[in-house]
């Protein structure tokens, strides 16, 4: 079959023919529709996360939309390796397909489960939301930073605050829900300060981050107080991303200063979870309440599409 292949870490795939998968216990085998590139797909690659490959040659591709036997189309996540779903047949968990609402086309069924699913945990399982709070998108332009807006409203937030640099998409952001933007290509003092303007007009109570490094530095040096003072309602910092940079310096005085906590994704929740929370997006995609911008490019371009720029929008391959 036709897959796309890396024999290395930090190689490009390409495509190969690689040998048929064939399907274990408790799994099962599909032929594969449509597949989005994720930053994750590249960064695995790549050998820079912490779940990257060992063993090659190996089909990238981390999720996408397949047909089983009898015809049904199923989201599904992690294959089995080798193999991935940058190809034109691969296999999986049964436990690990999920059914595809009727109404969704299968390029917007590849593309929203793994960002719409990321914030939807991120604000829910992990930030606790509750209706009312305050939430700062720190990397809100994305495709799954604007899907956060969107979704932090659904939540019931009482006010979204939407950090990006793209102009044009930052501009866009209010019809998805947000209250506020802010630019993060001001000067550092002056992010400072828009930072602590939007926290002491209303405390942030959720801050969900896909960038760390500078932009995180700004929002900490923003929160901390500079004298004794009560403590007041805790701020809950969830680390989604690091596209900014993967590491950040962090003075103690923003920890001691002020109600603060940091918490990460933590890995893949529990099935339940992840299964309730793939079924609240797709209900909402199937409605129009969640969209996604998507481009298709068949799975032969995948050596040629695979460092393309896609800010604002998600590749999908179509094998």
């Amino acid at each position: 079959m036709r897959a796309g292949v890396i024999r290395k870490l930090g190689a490009v795939p390409s495509i190969e023919d690689f040998p048929e998968p064939v399907a274990a216990e408790g799994e099962v085998l599909l032929a594969v529709l449509a597949a989005s590139l994720k930053p994750v797909d590249r960064q695995l690659a790549a050998g820079t996360h912490f779940a990257s490959p060992r063993v090659f040659p190996r089909v990238c591709g981390s999720d996408g939309v397949g047909r089983q036997d009898d015809g049904s189309r199923v989201f599904f996540g992690g294959p089995r390796g080798p193999y991935g779903s940058f190809a034109e047949r691969t296999v999986v968990r049964r436990a690990q397909c999920f059914p595809v609402p009727e109404s969704l086309d299968d390029l917007t069924a590849a593309a929203i489960p793994n960002p719409g699913v990321s914030a939807w945990l991120s604000l829910s399982h992990r930030a606790k939301l509750s209706a009312g709070e305050t939430v700062l998108i720190l990397g809100a332009t994305g495709v799954t930073g604007s899907l956060a807006v969107r979704i932090a409203k659904i939540l019931g937030a009482g006010r979204v605050v939407a950090a990006g640099r793209n102009p044009a998409a930052l501009a866009r952001l209010g019809a998805l829900g947000a209250d506020s933007v802010i630019s993060l290509d001001e000067p550092r003092e002056a992010l400072v300060e828009a930072f602590r303007r939007h926290h002491s007009e209303r405390r942030f109570d959720v801050v969900i981050d896909y960038l760390w490094g500078p932009p995180m530095e700004a929002v900490l040096a923003a929160l901390t107080a500079h004298e004794f003072a009560a403590g007041g309602s805790e701020t809950r910092i969830v680390q989604v991303g690091d596209l900014a940079a993967p590491t950040i310096e962090l003075r103690a005085a923003a920890l001691r200063s002020t109600a603060l906590s940091i918490l990460g994704t933590a890995g893949v929740p529990p099935m339940d979870v992840l299964s309730e929370a793939l079924g609240r997006v797709f209900g909402l995609a199937a409605e129009g309440a969640l969209t996604i911008t998507v481009e298709e490019l068949p799975l032969d371009e995948i050596e040629s599409g695979w460092n393309r720029p896609a800010a604002s929008r998600r590749l999908v391959f179509r094998p």
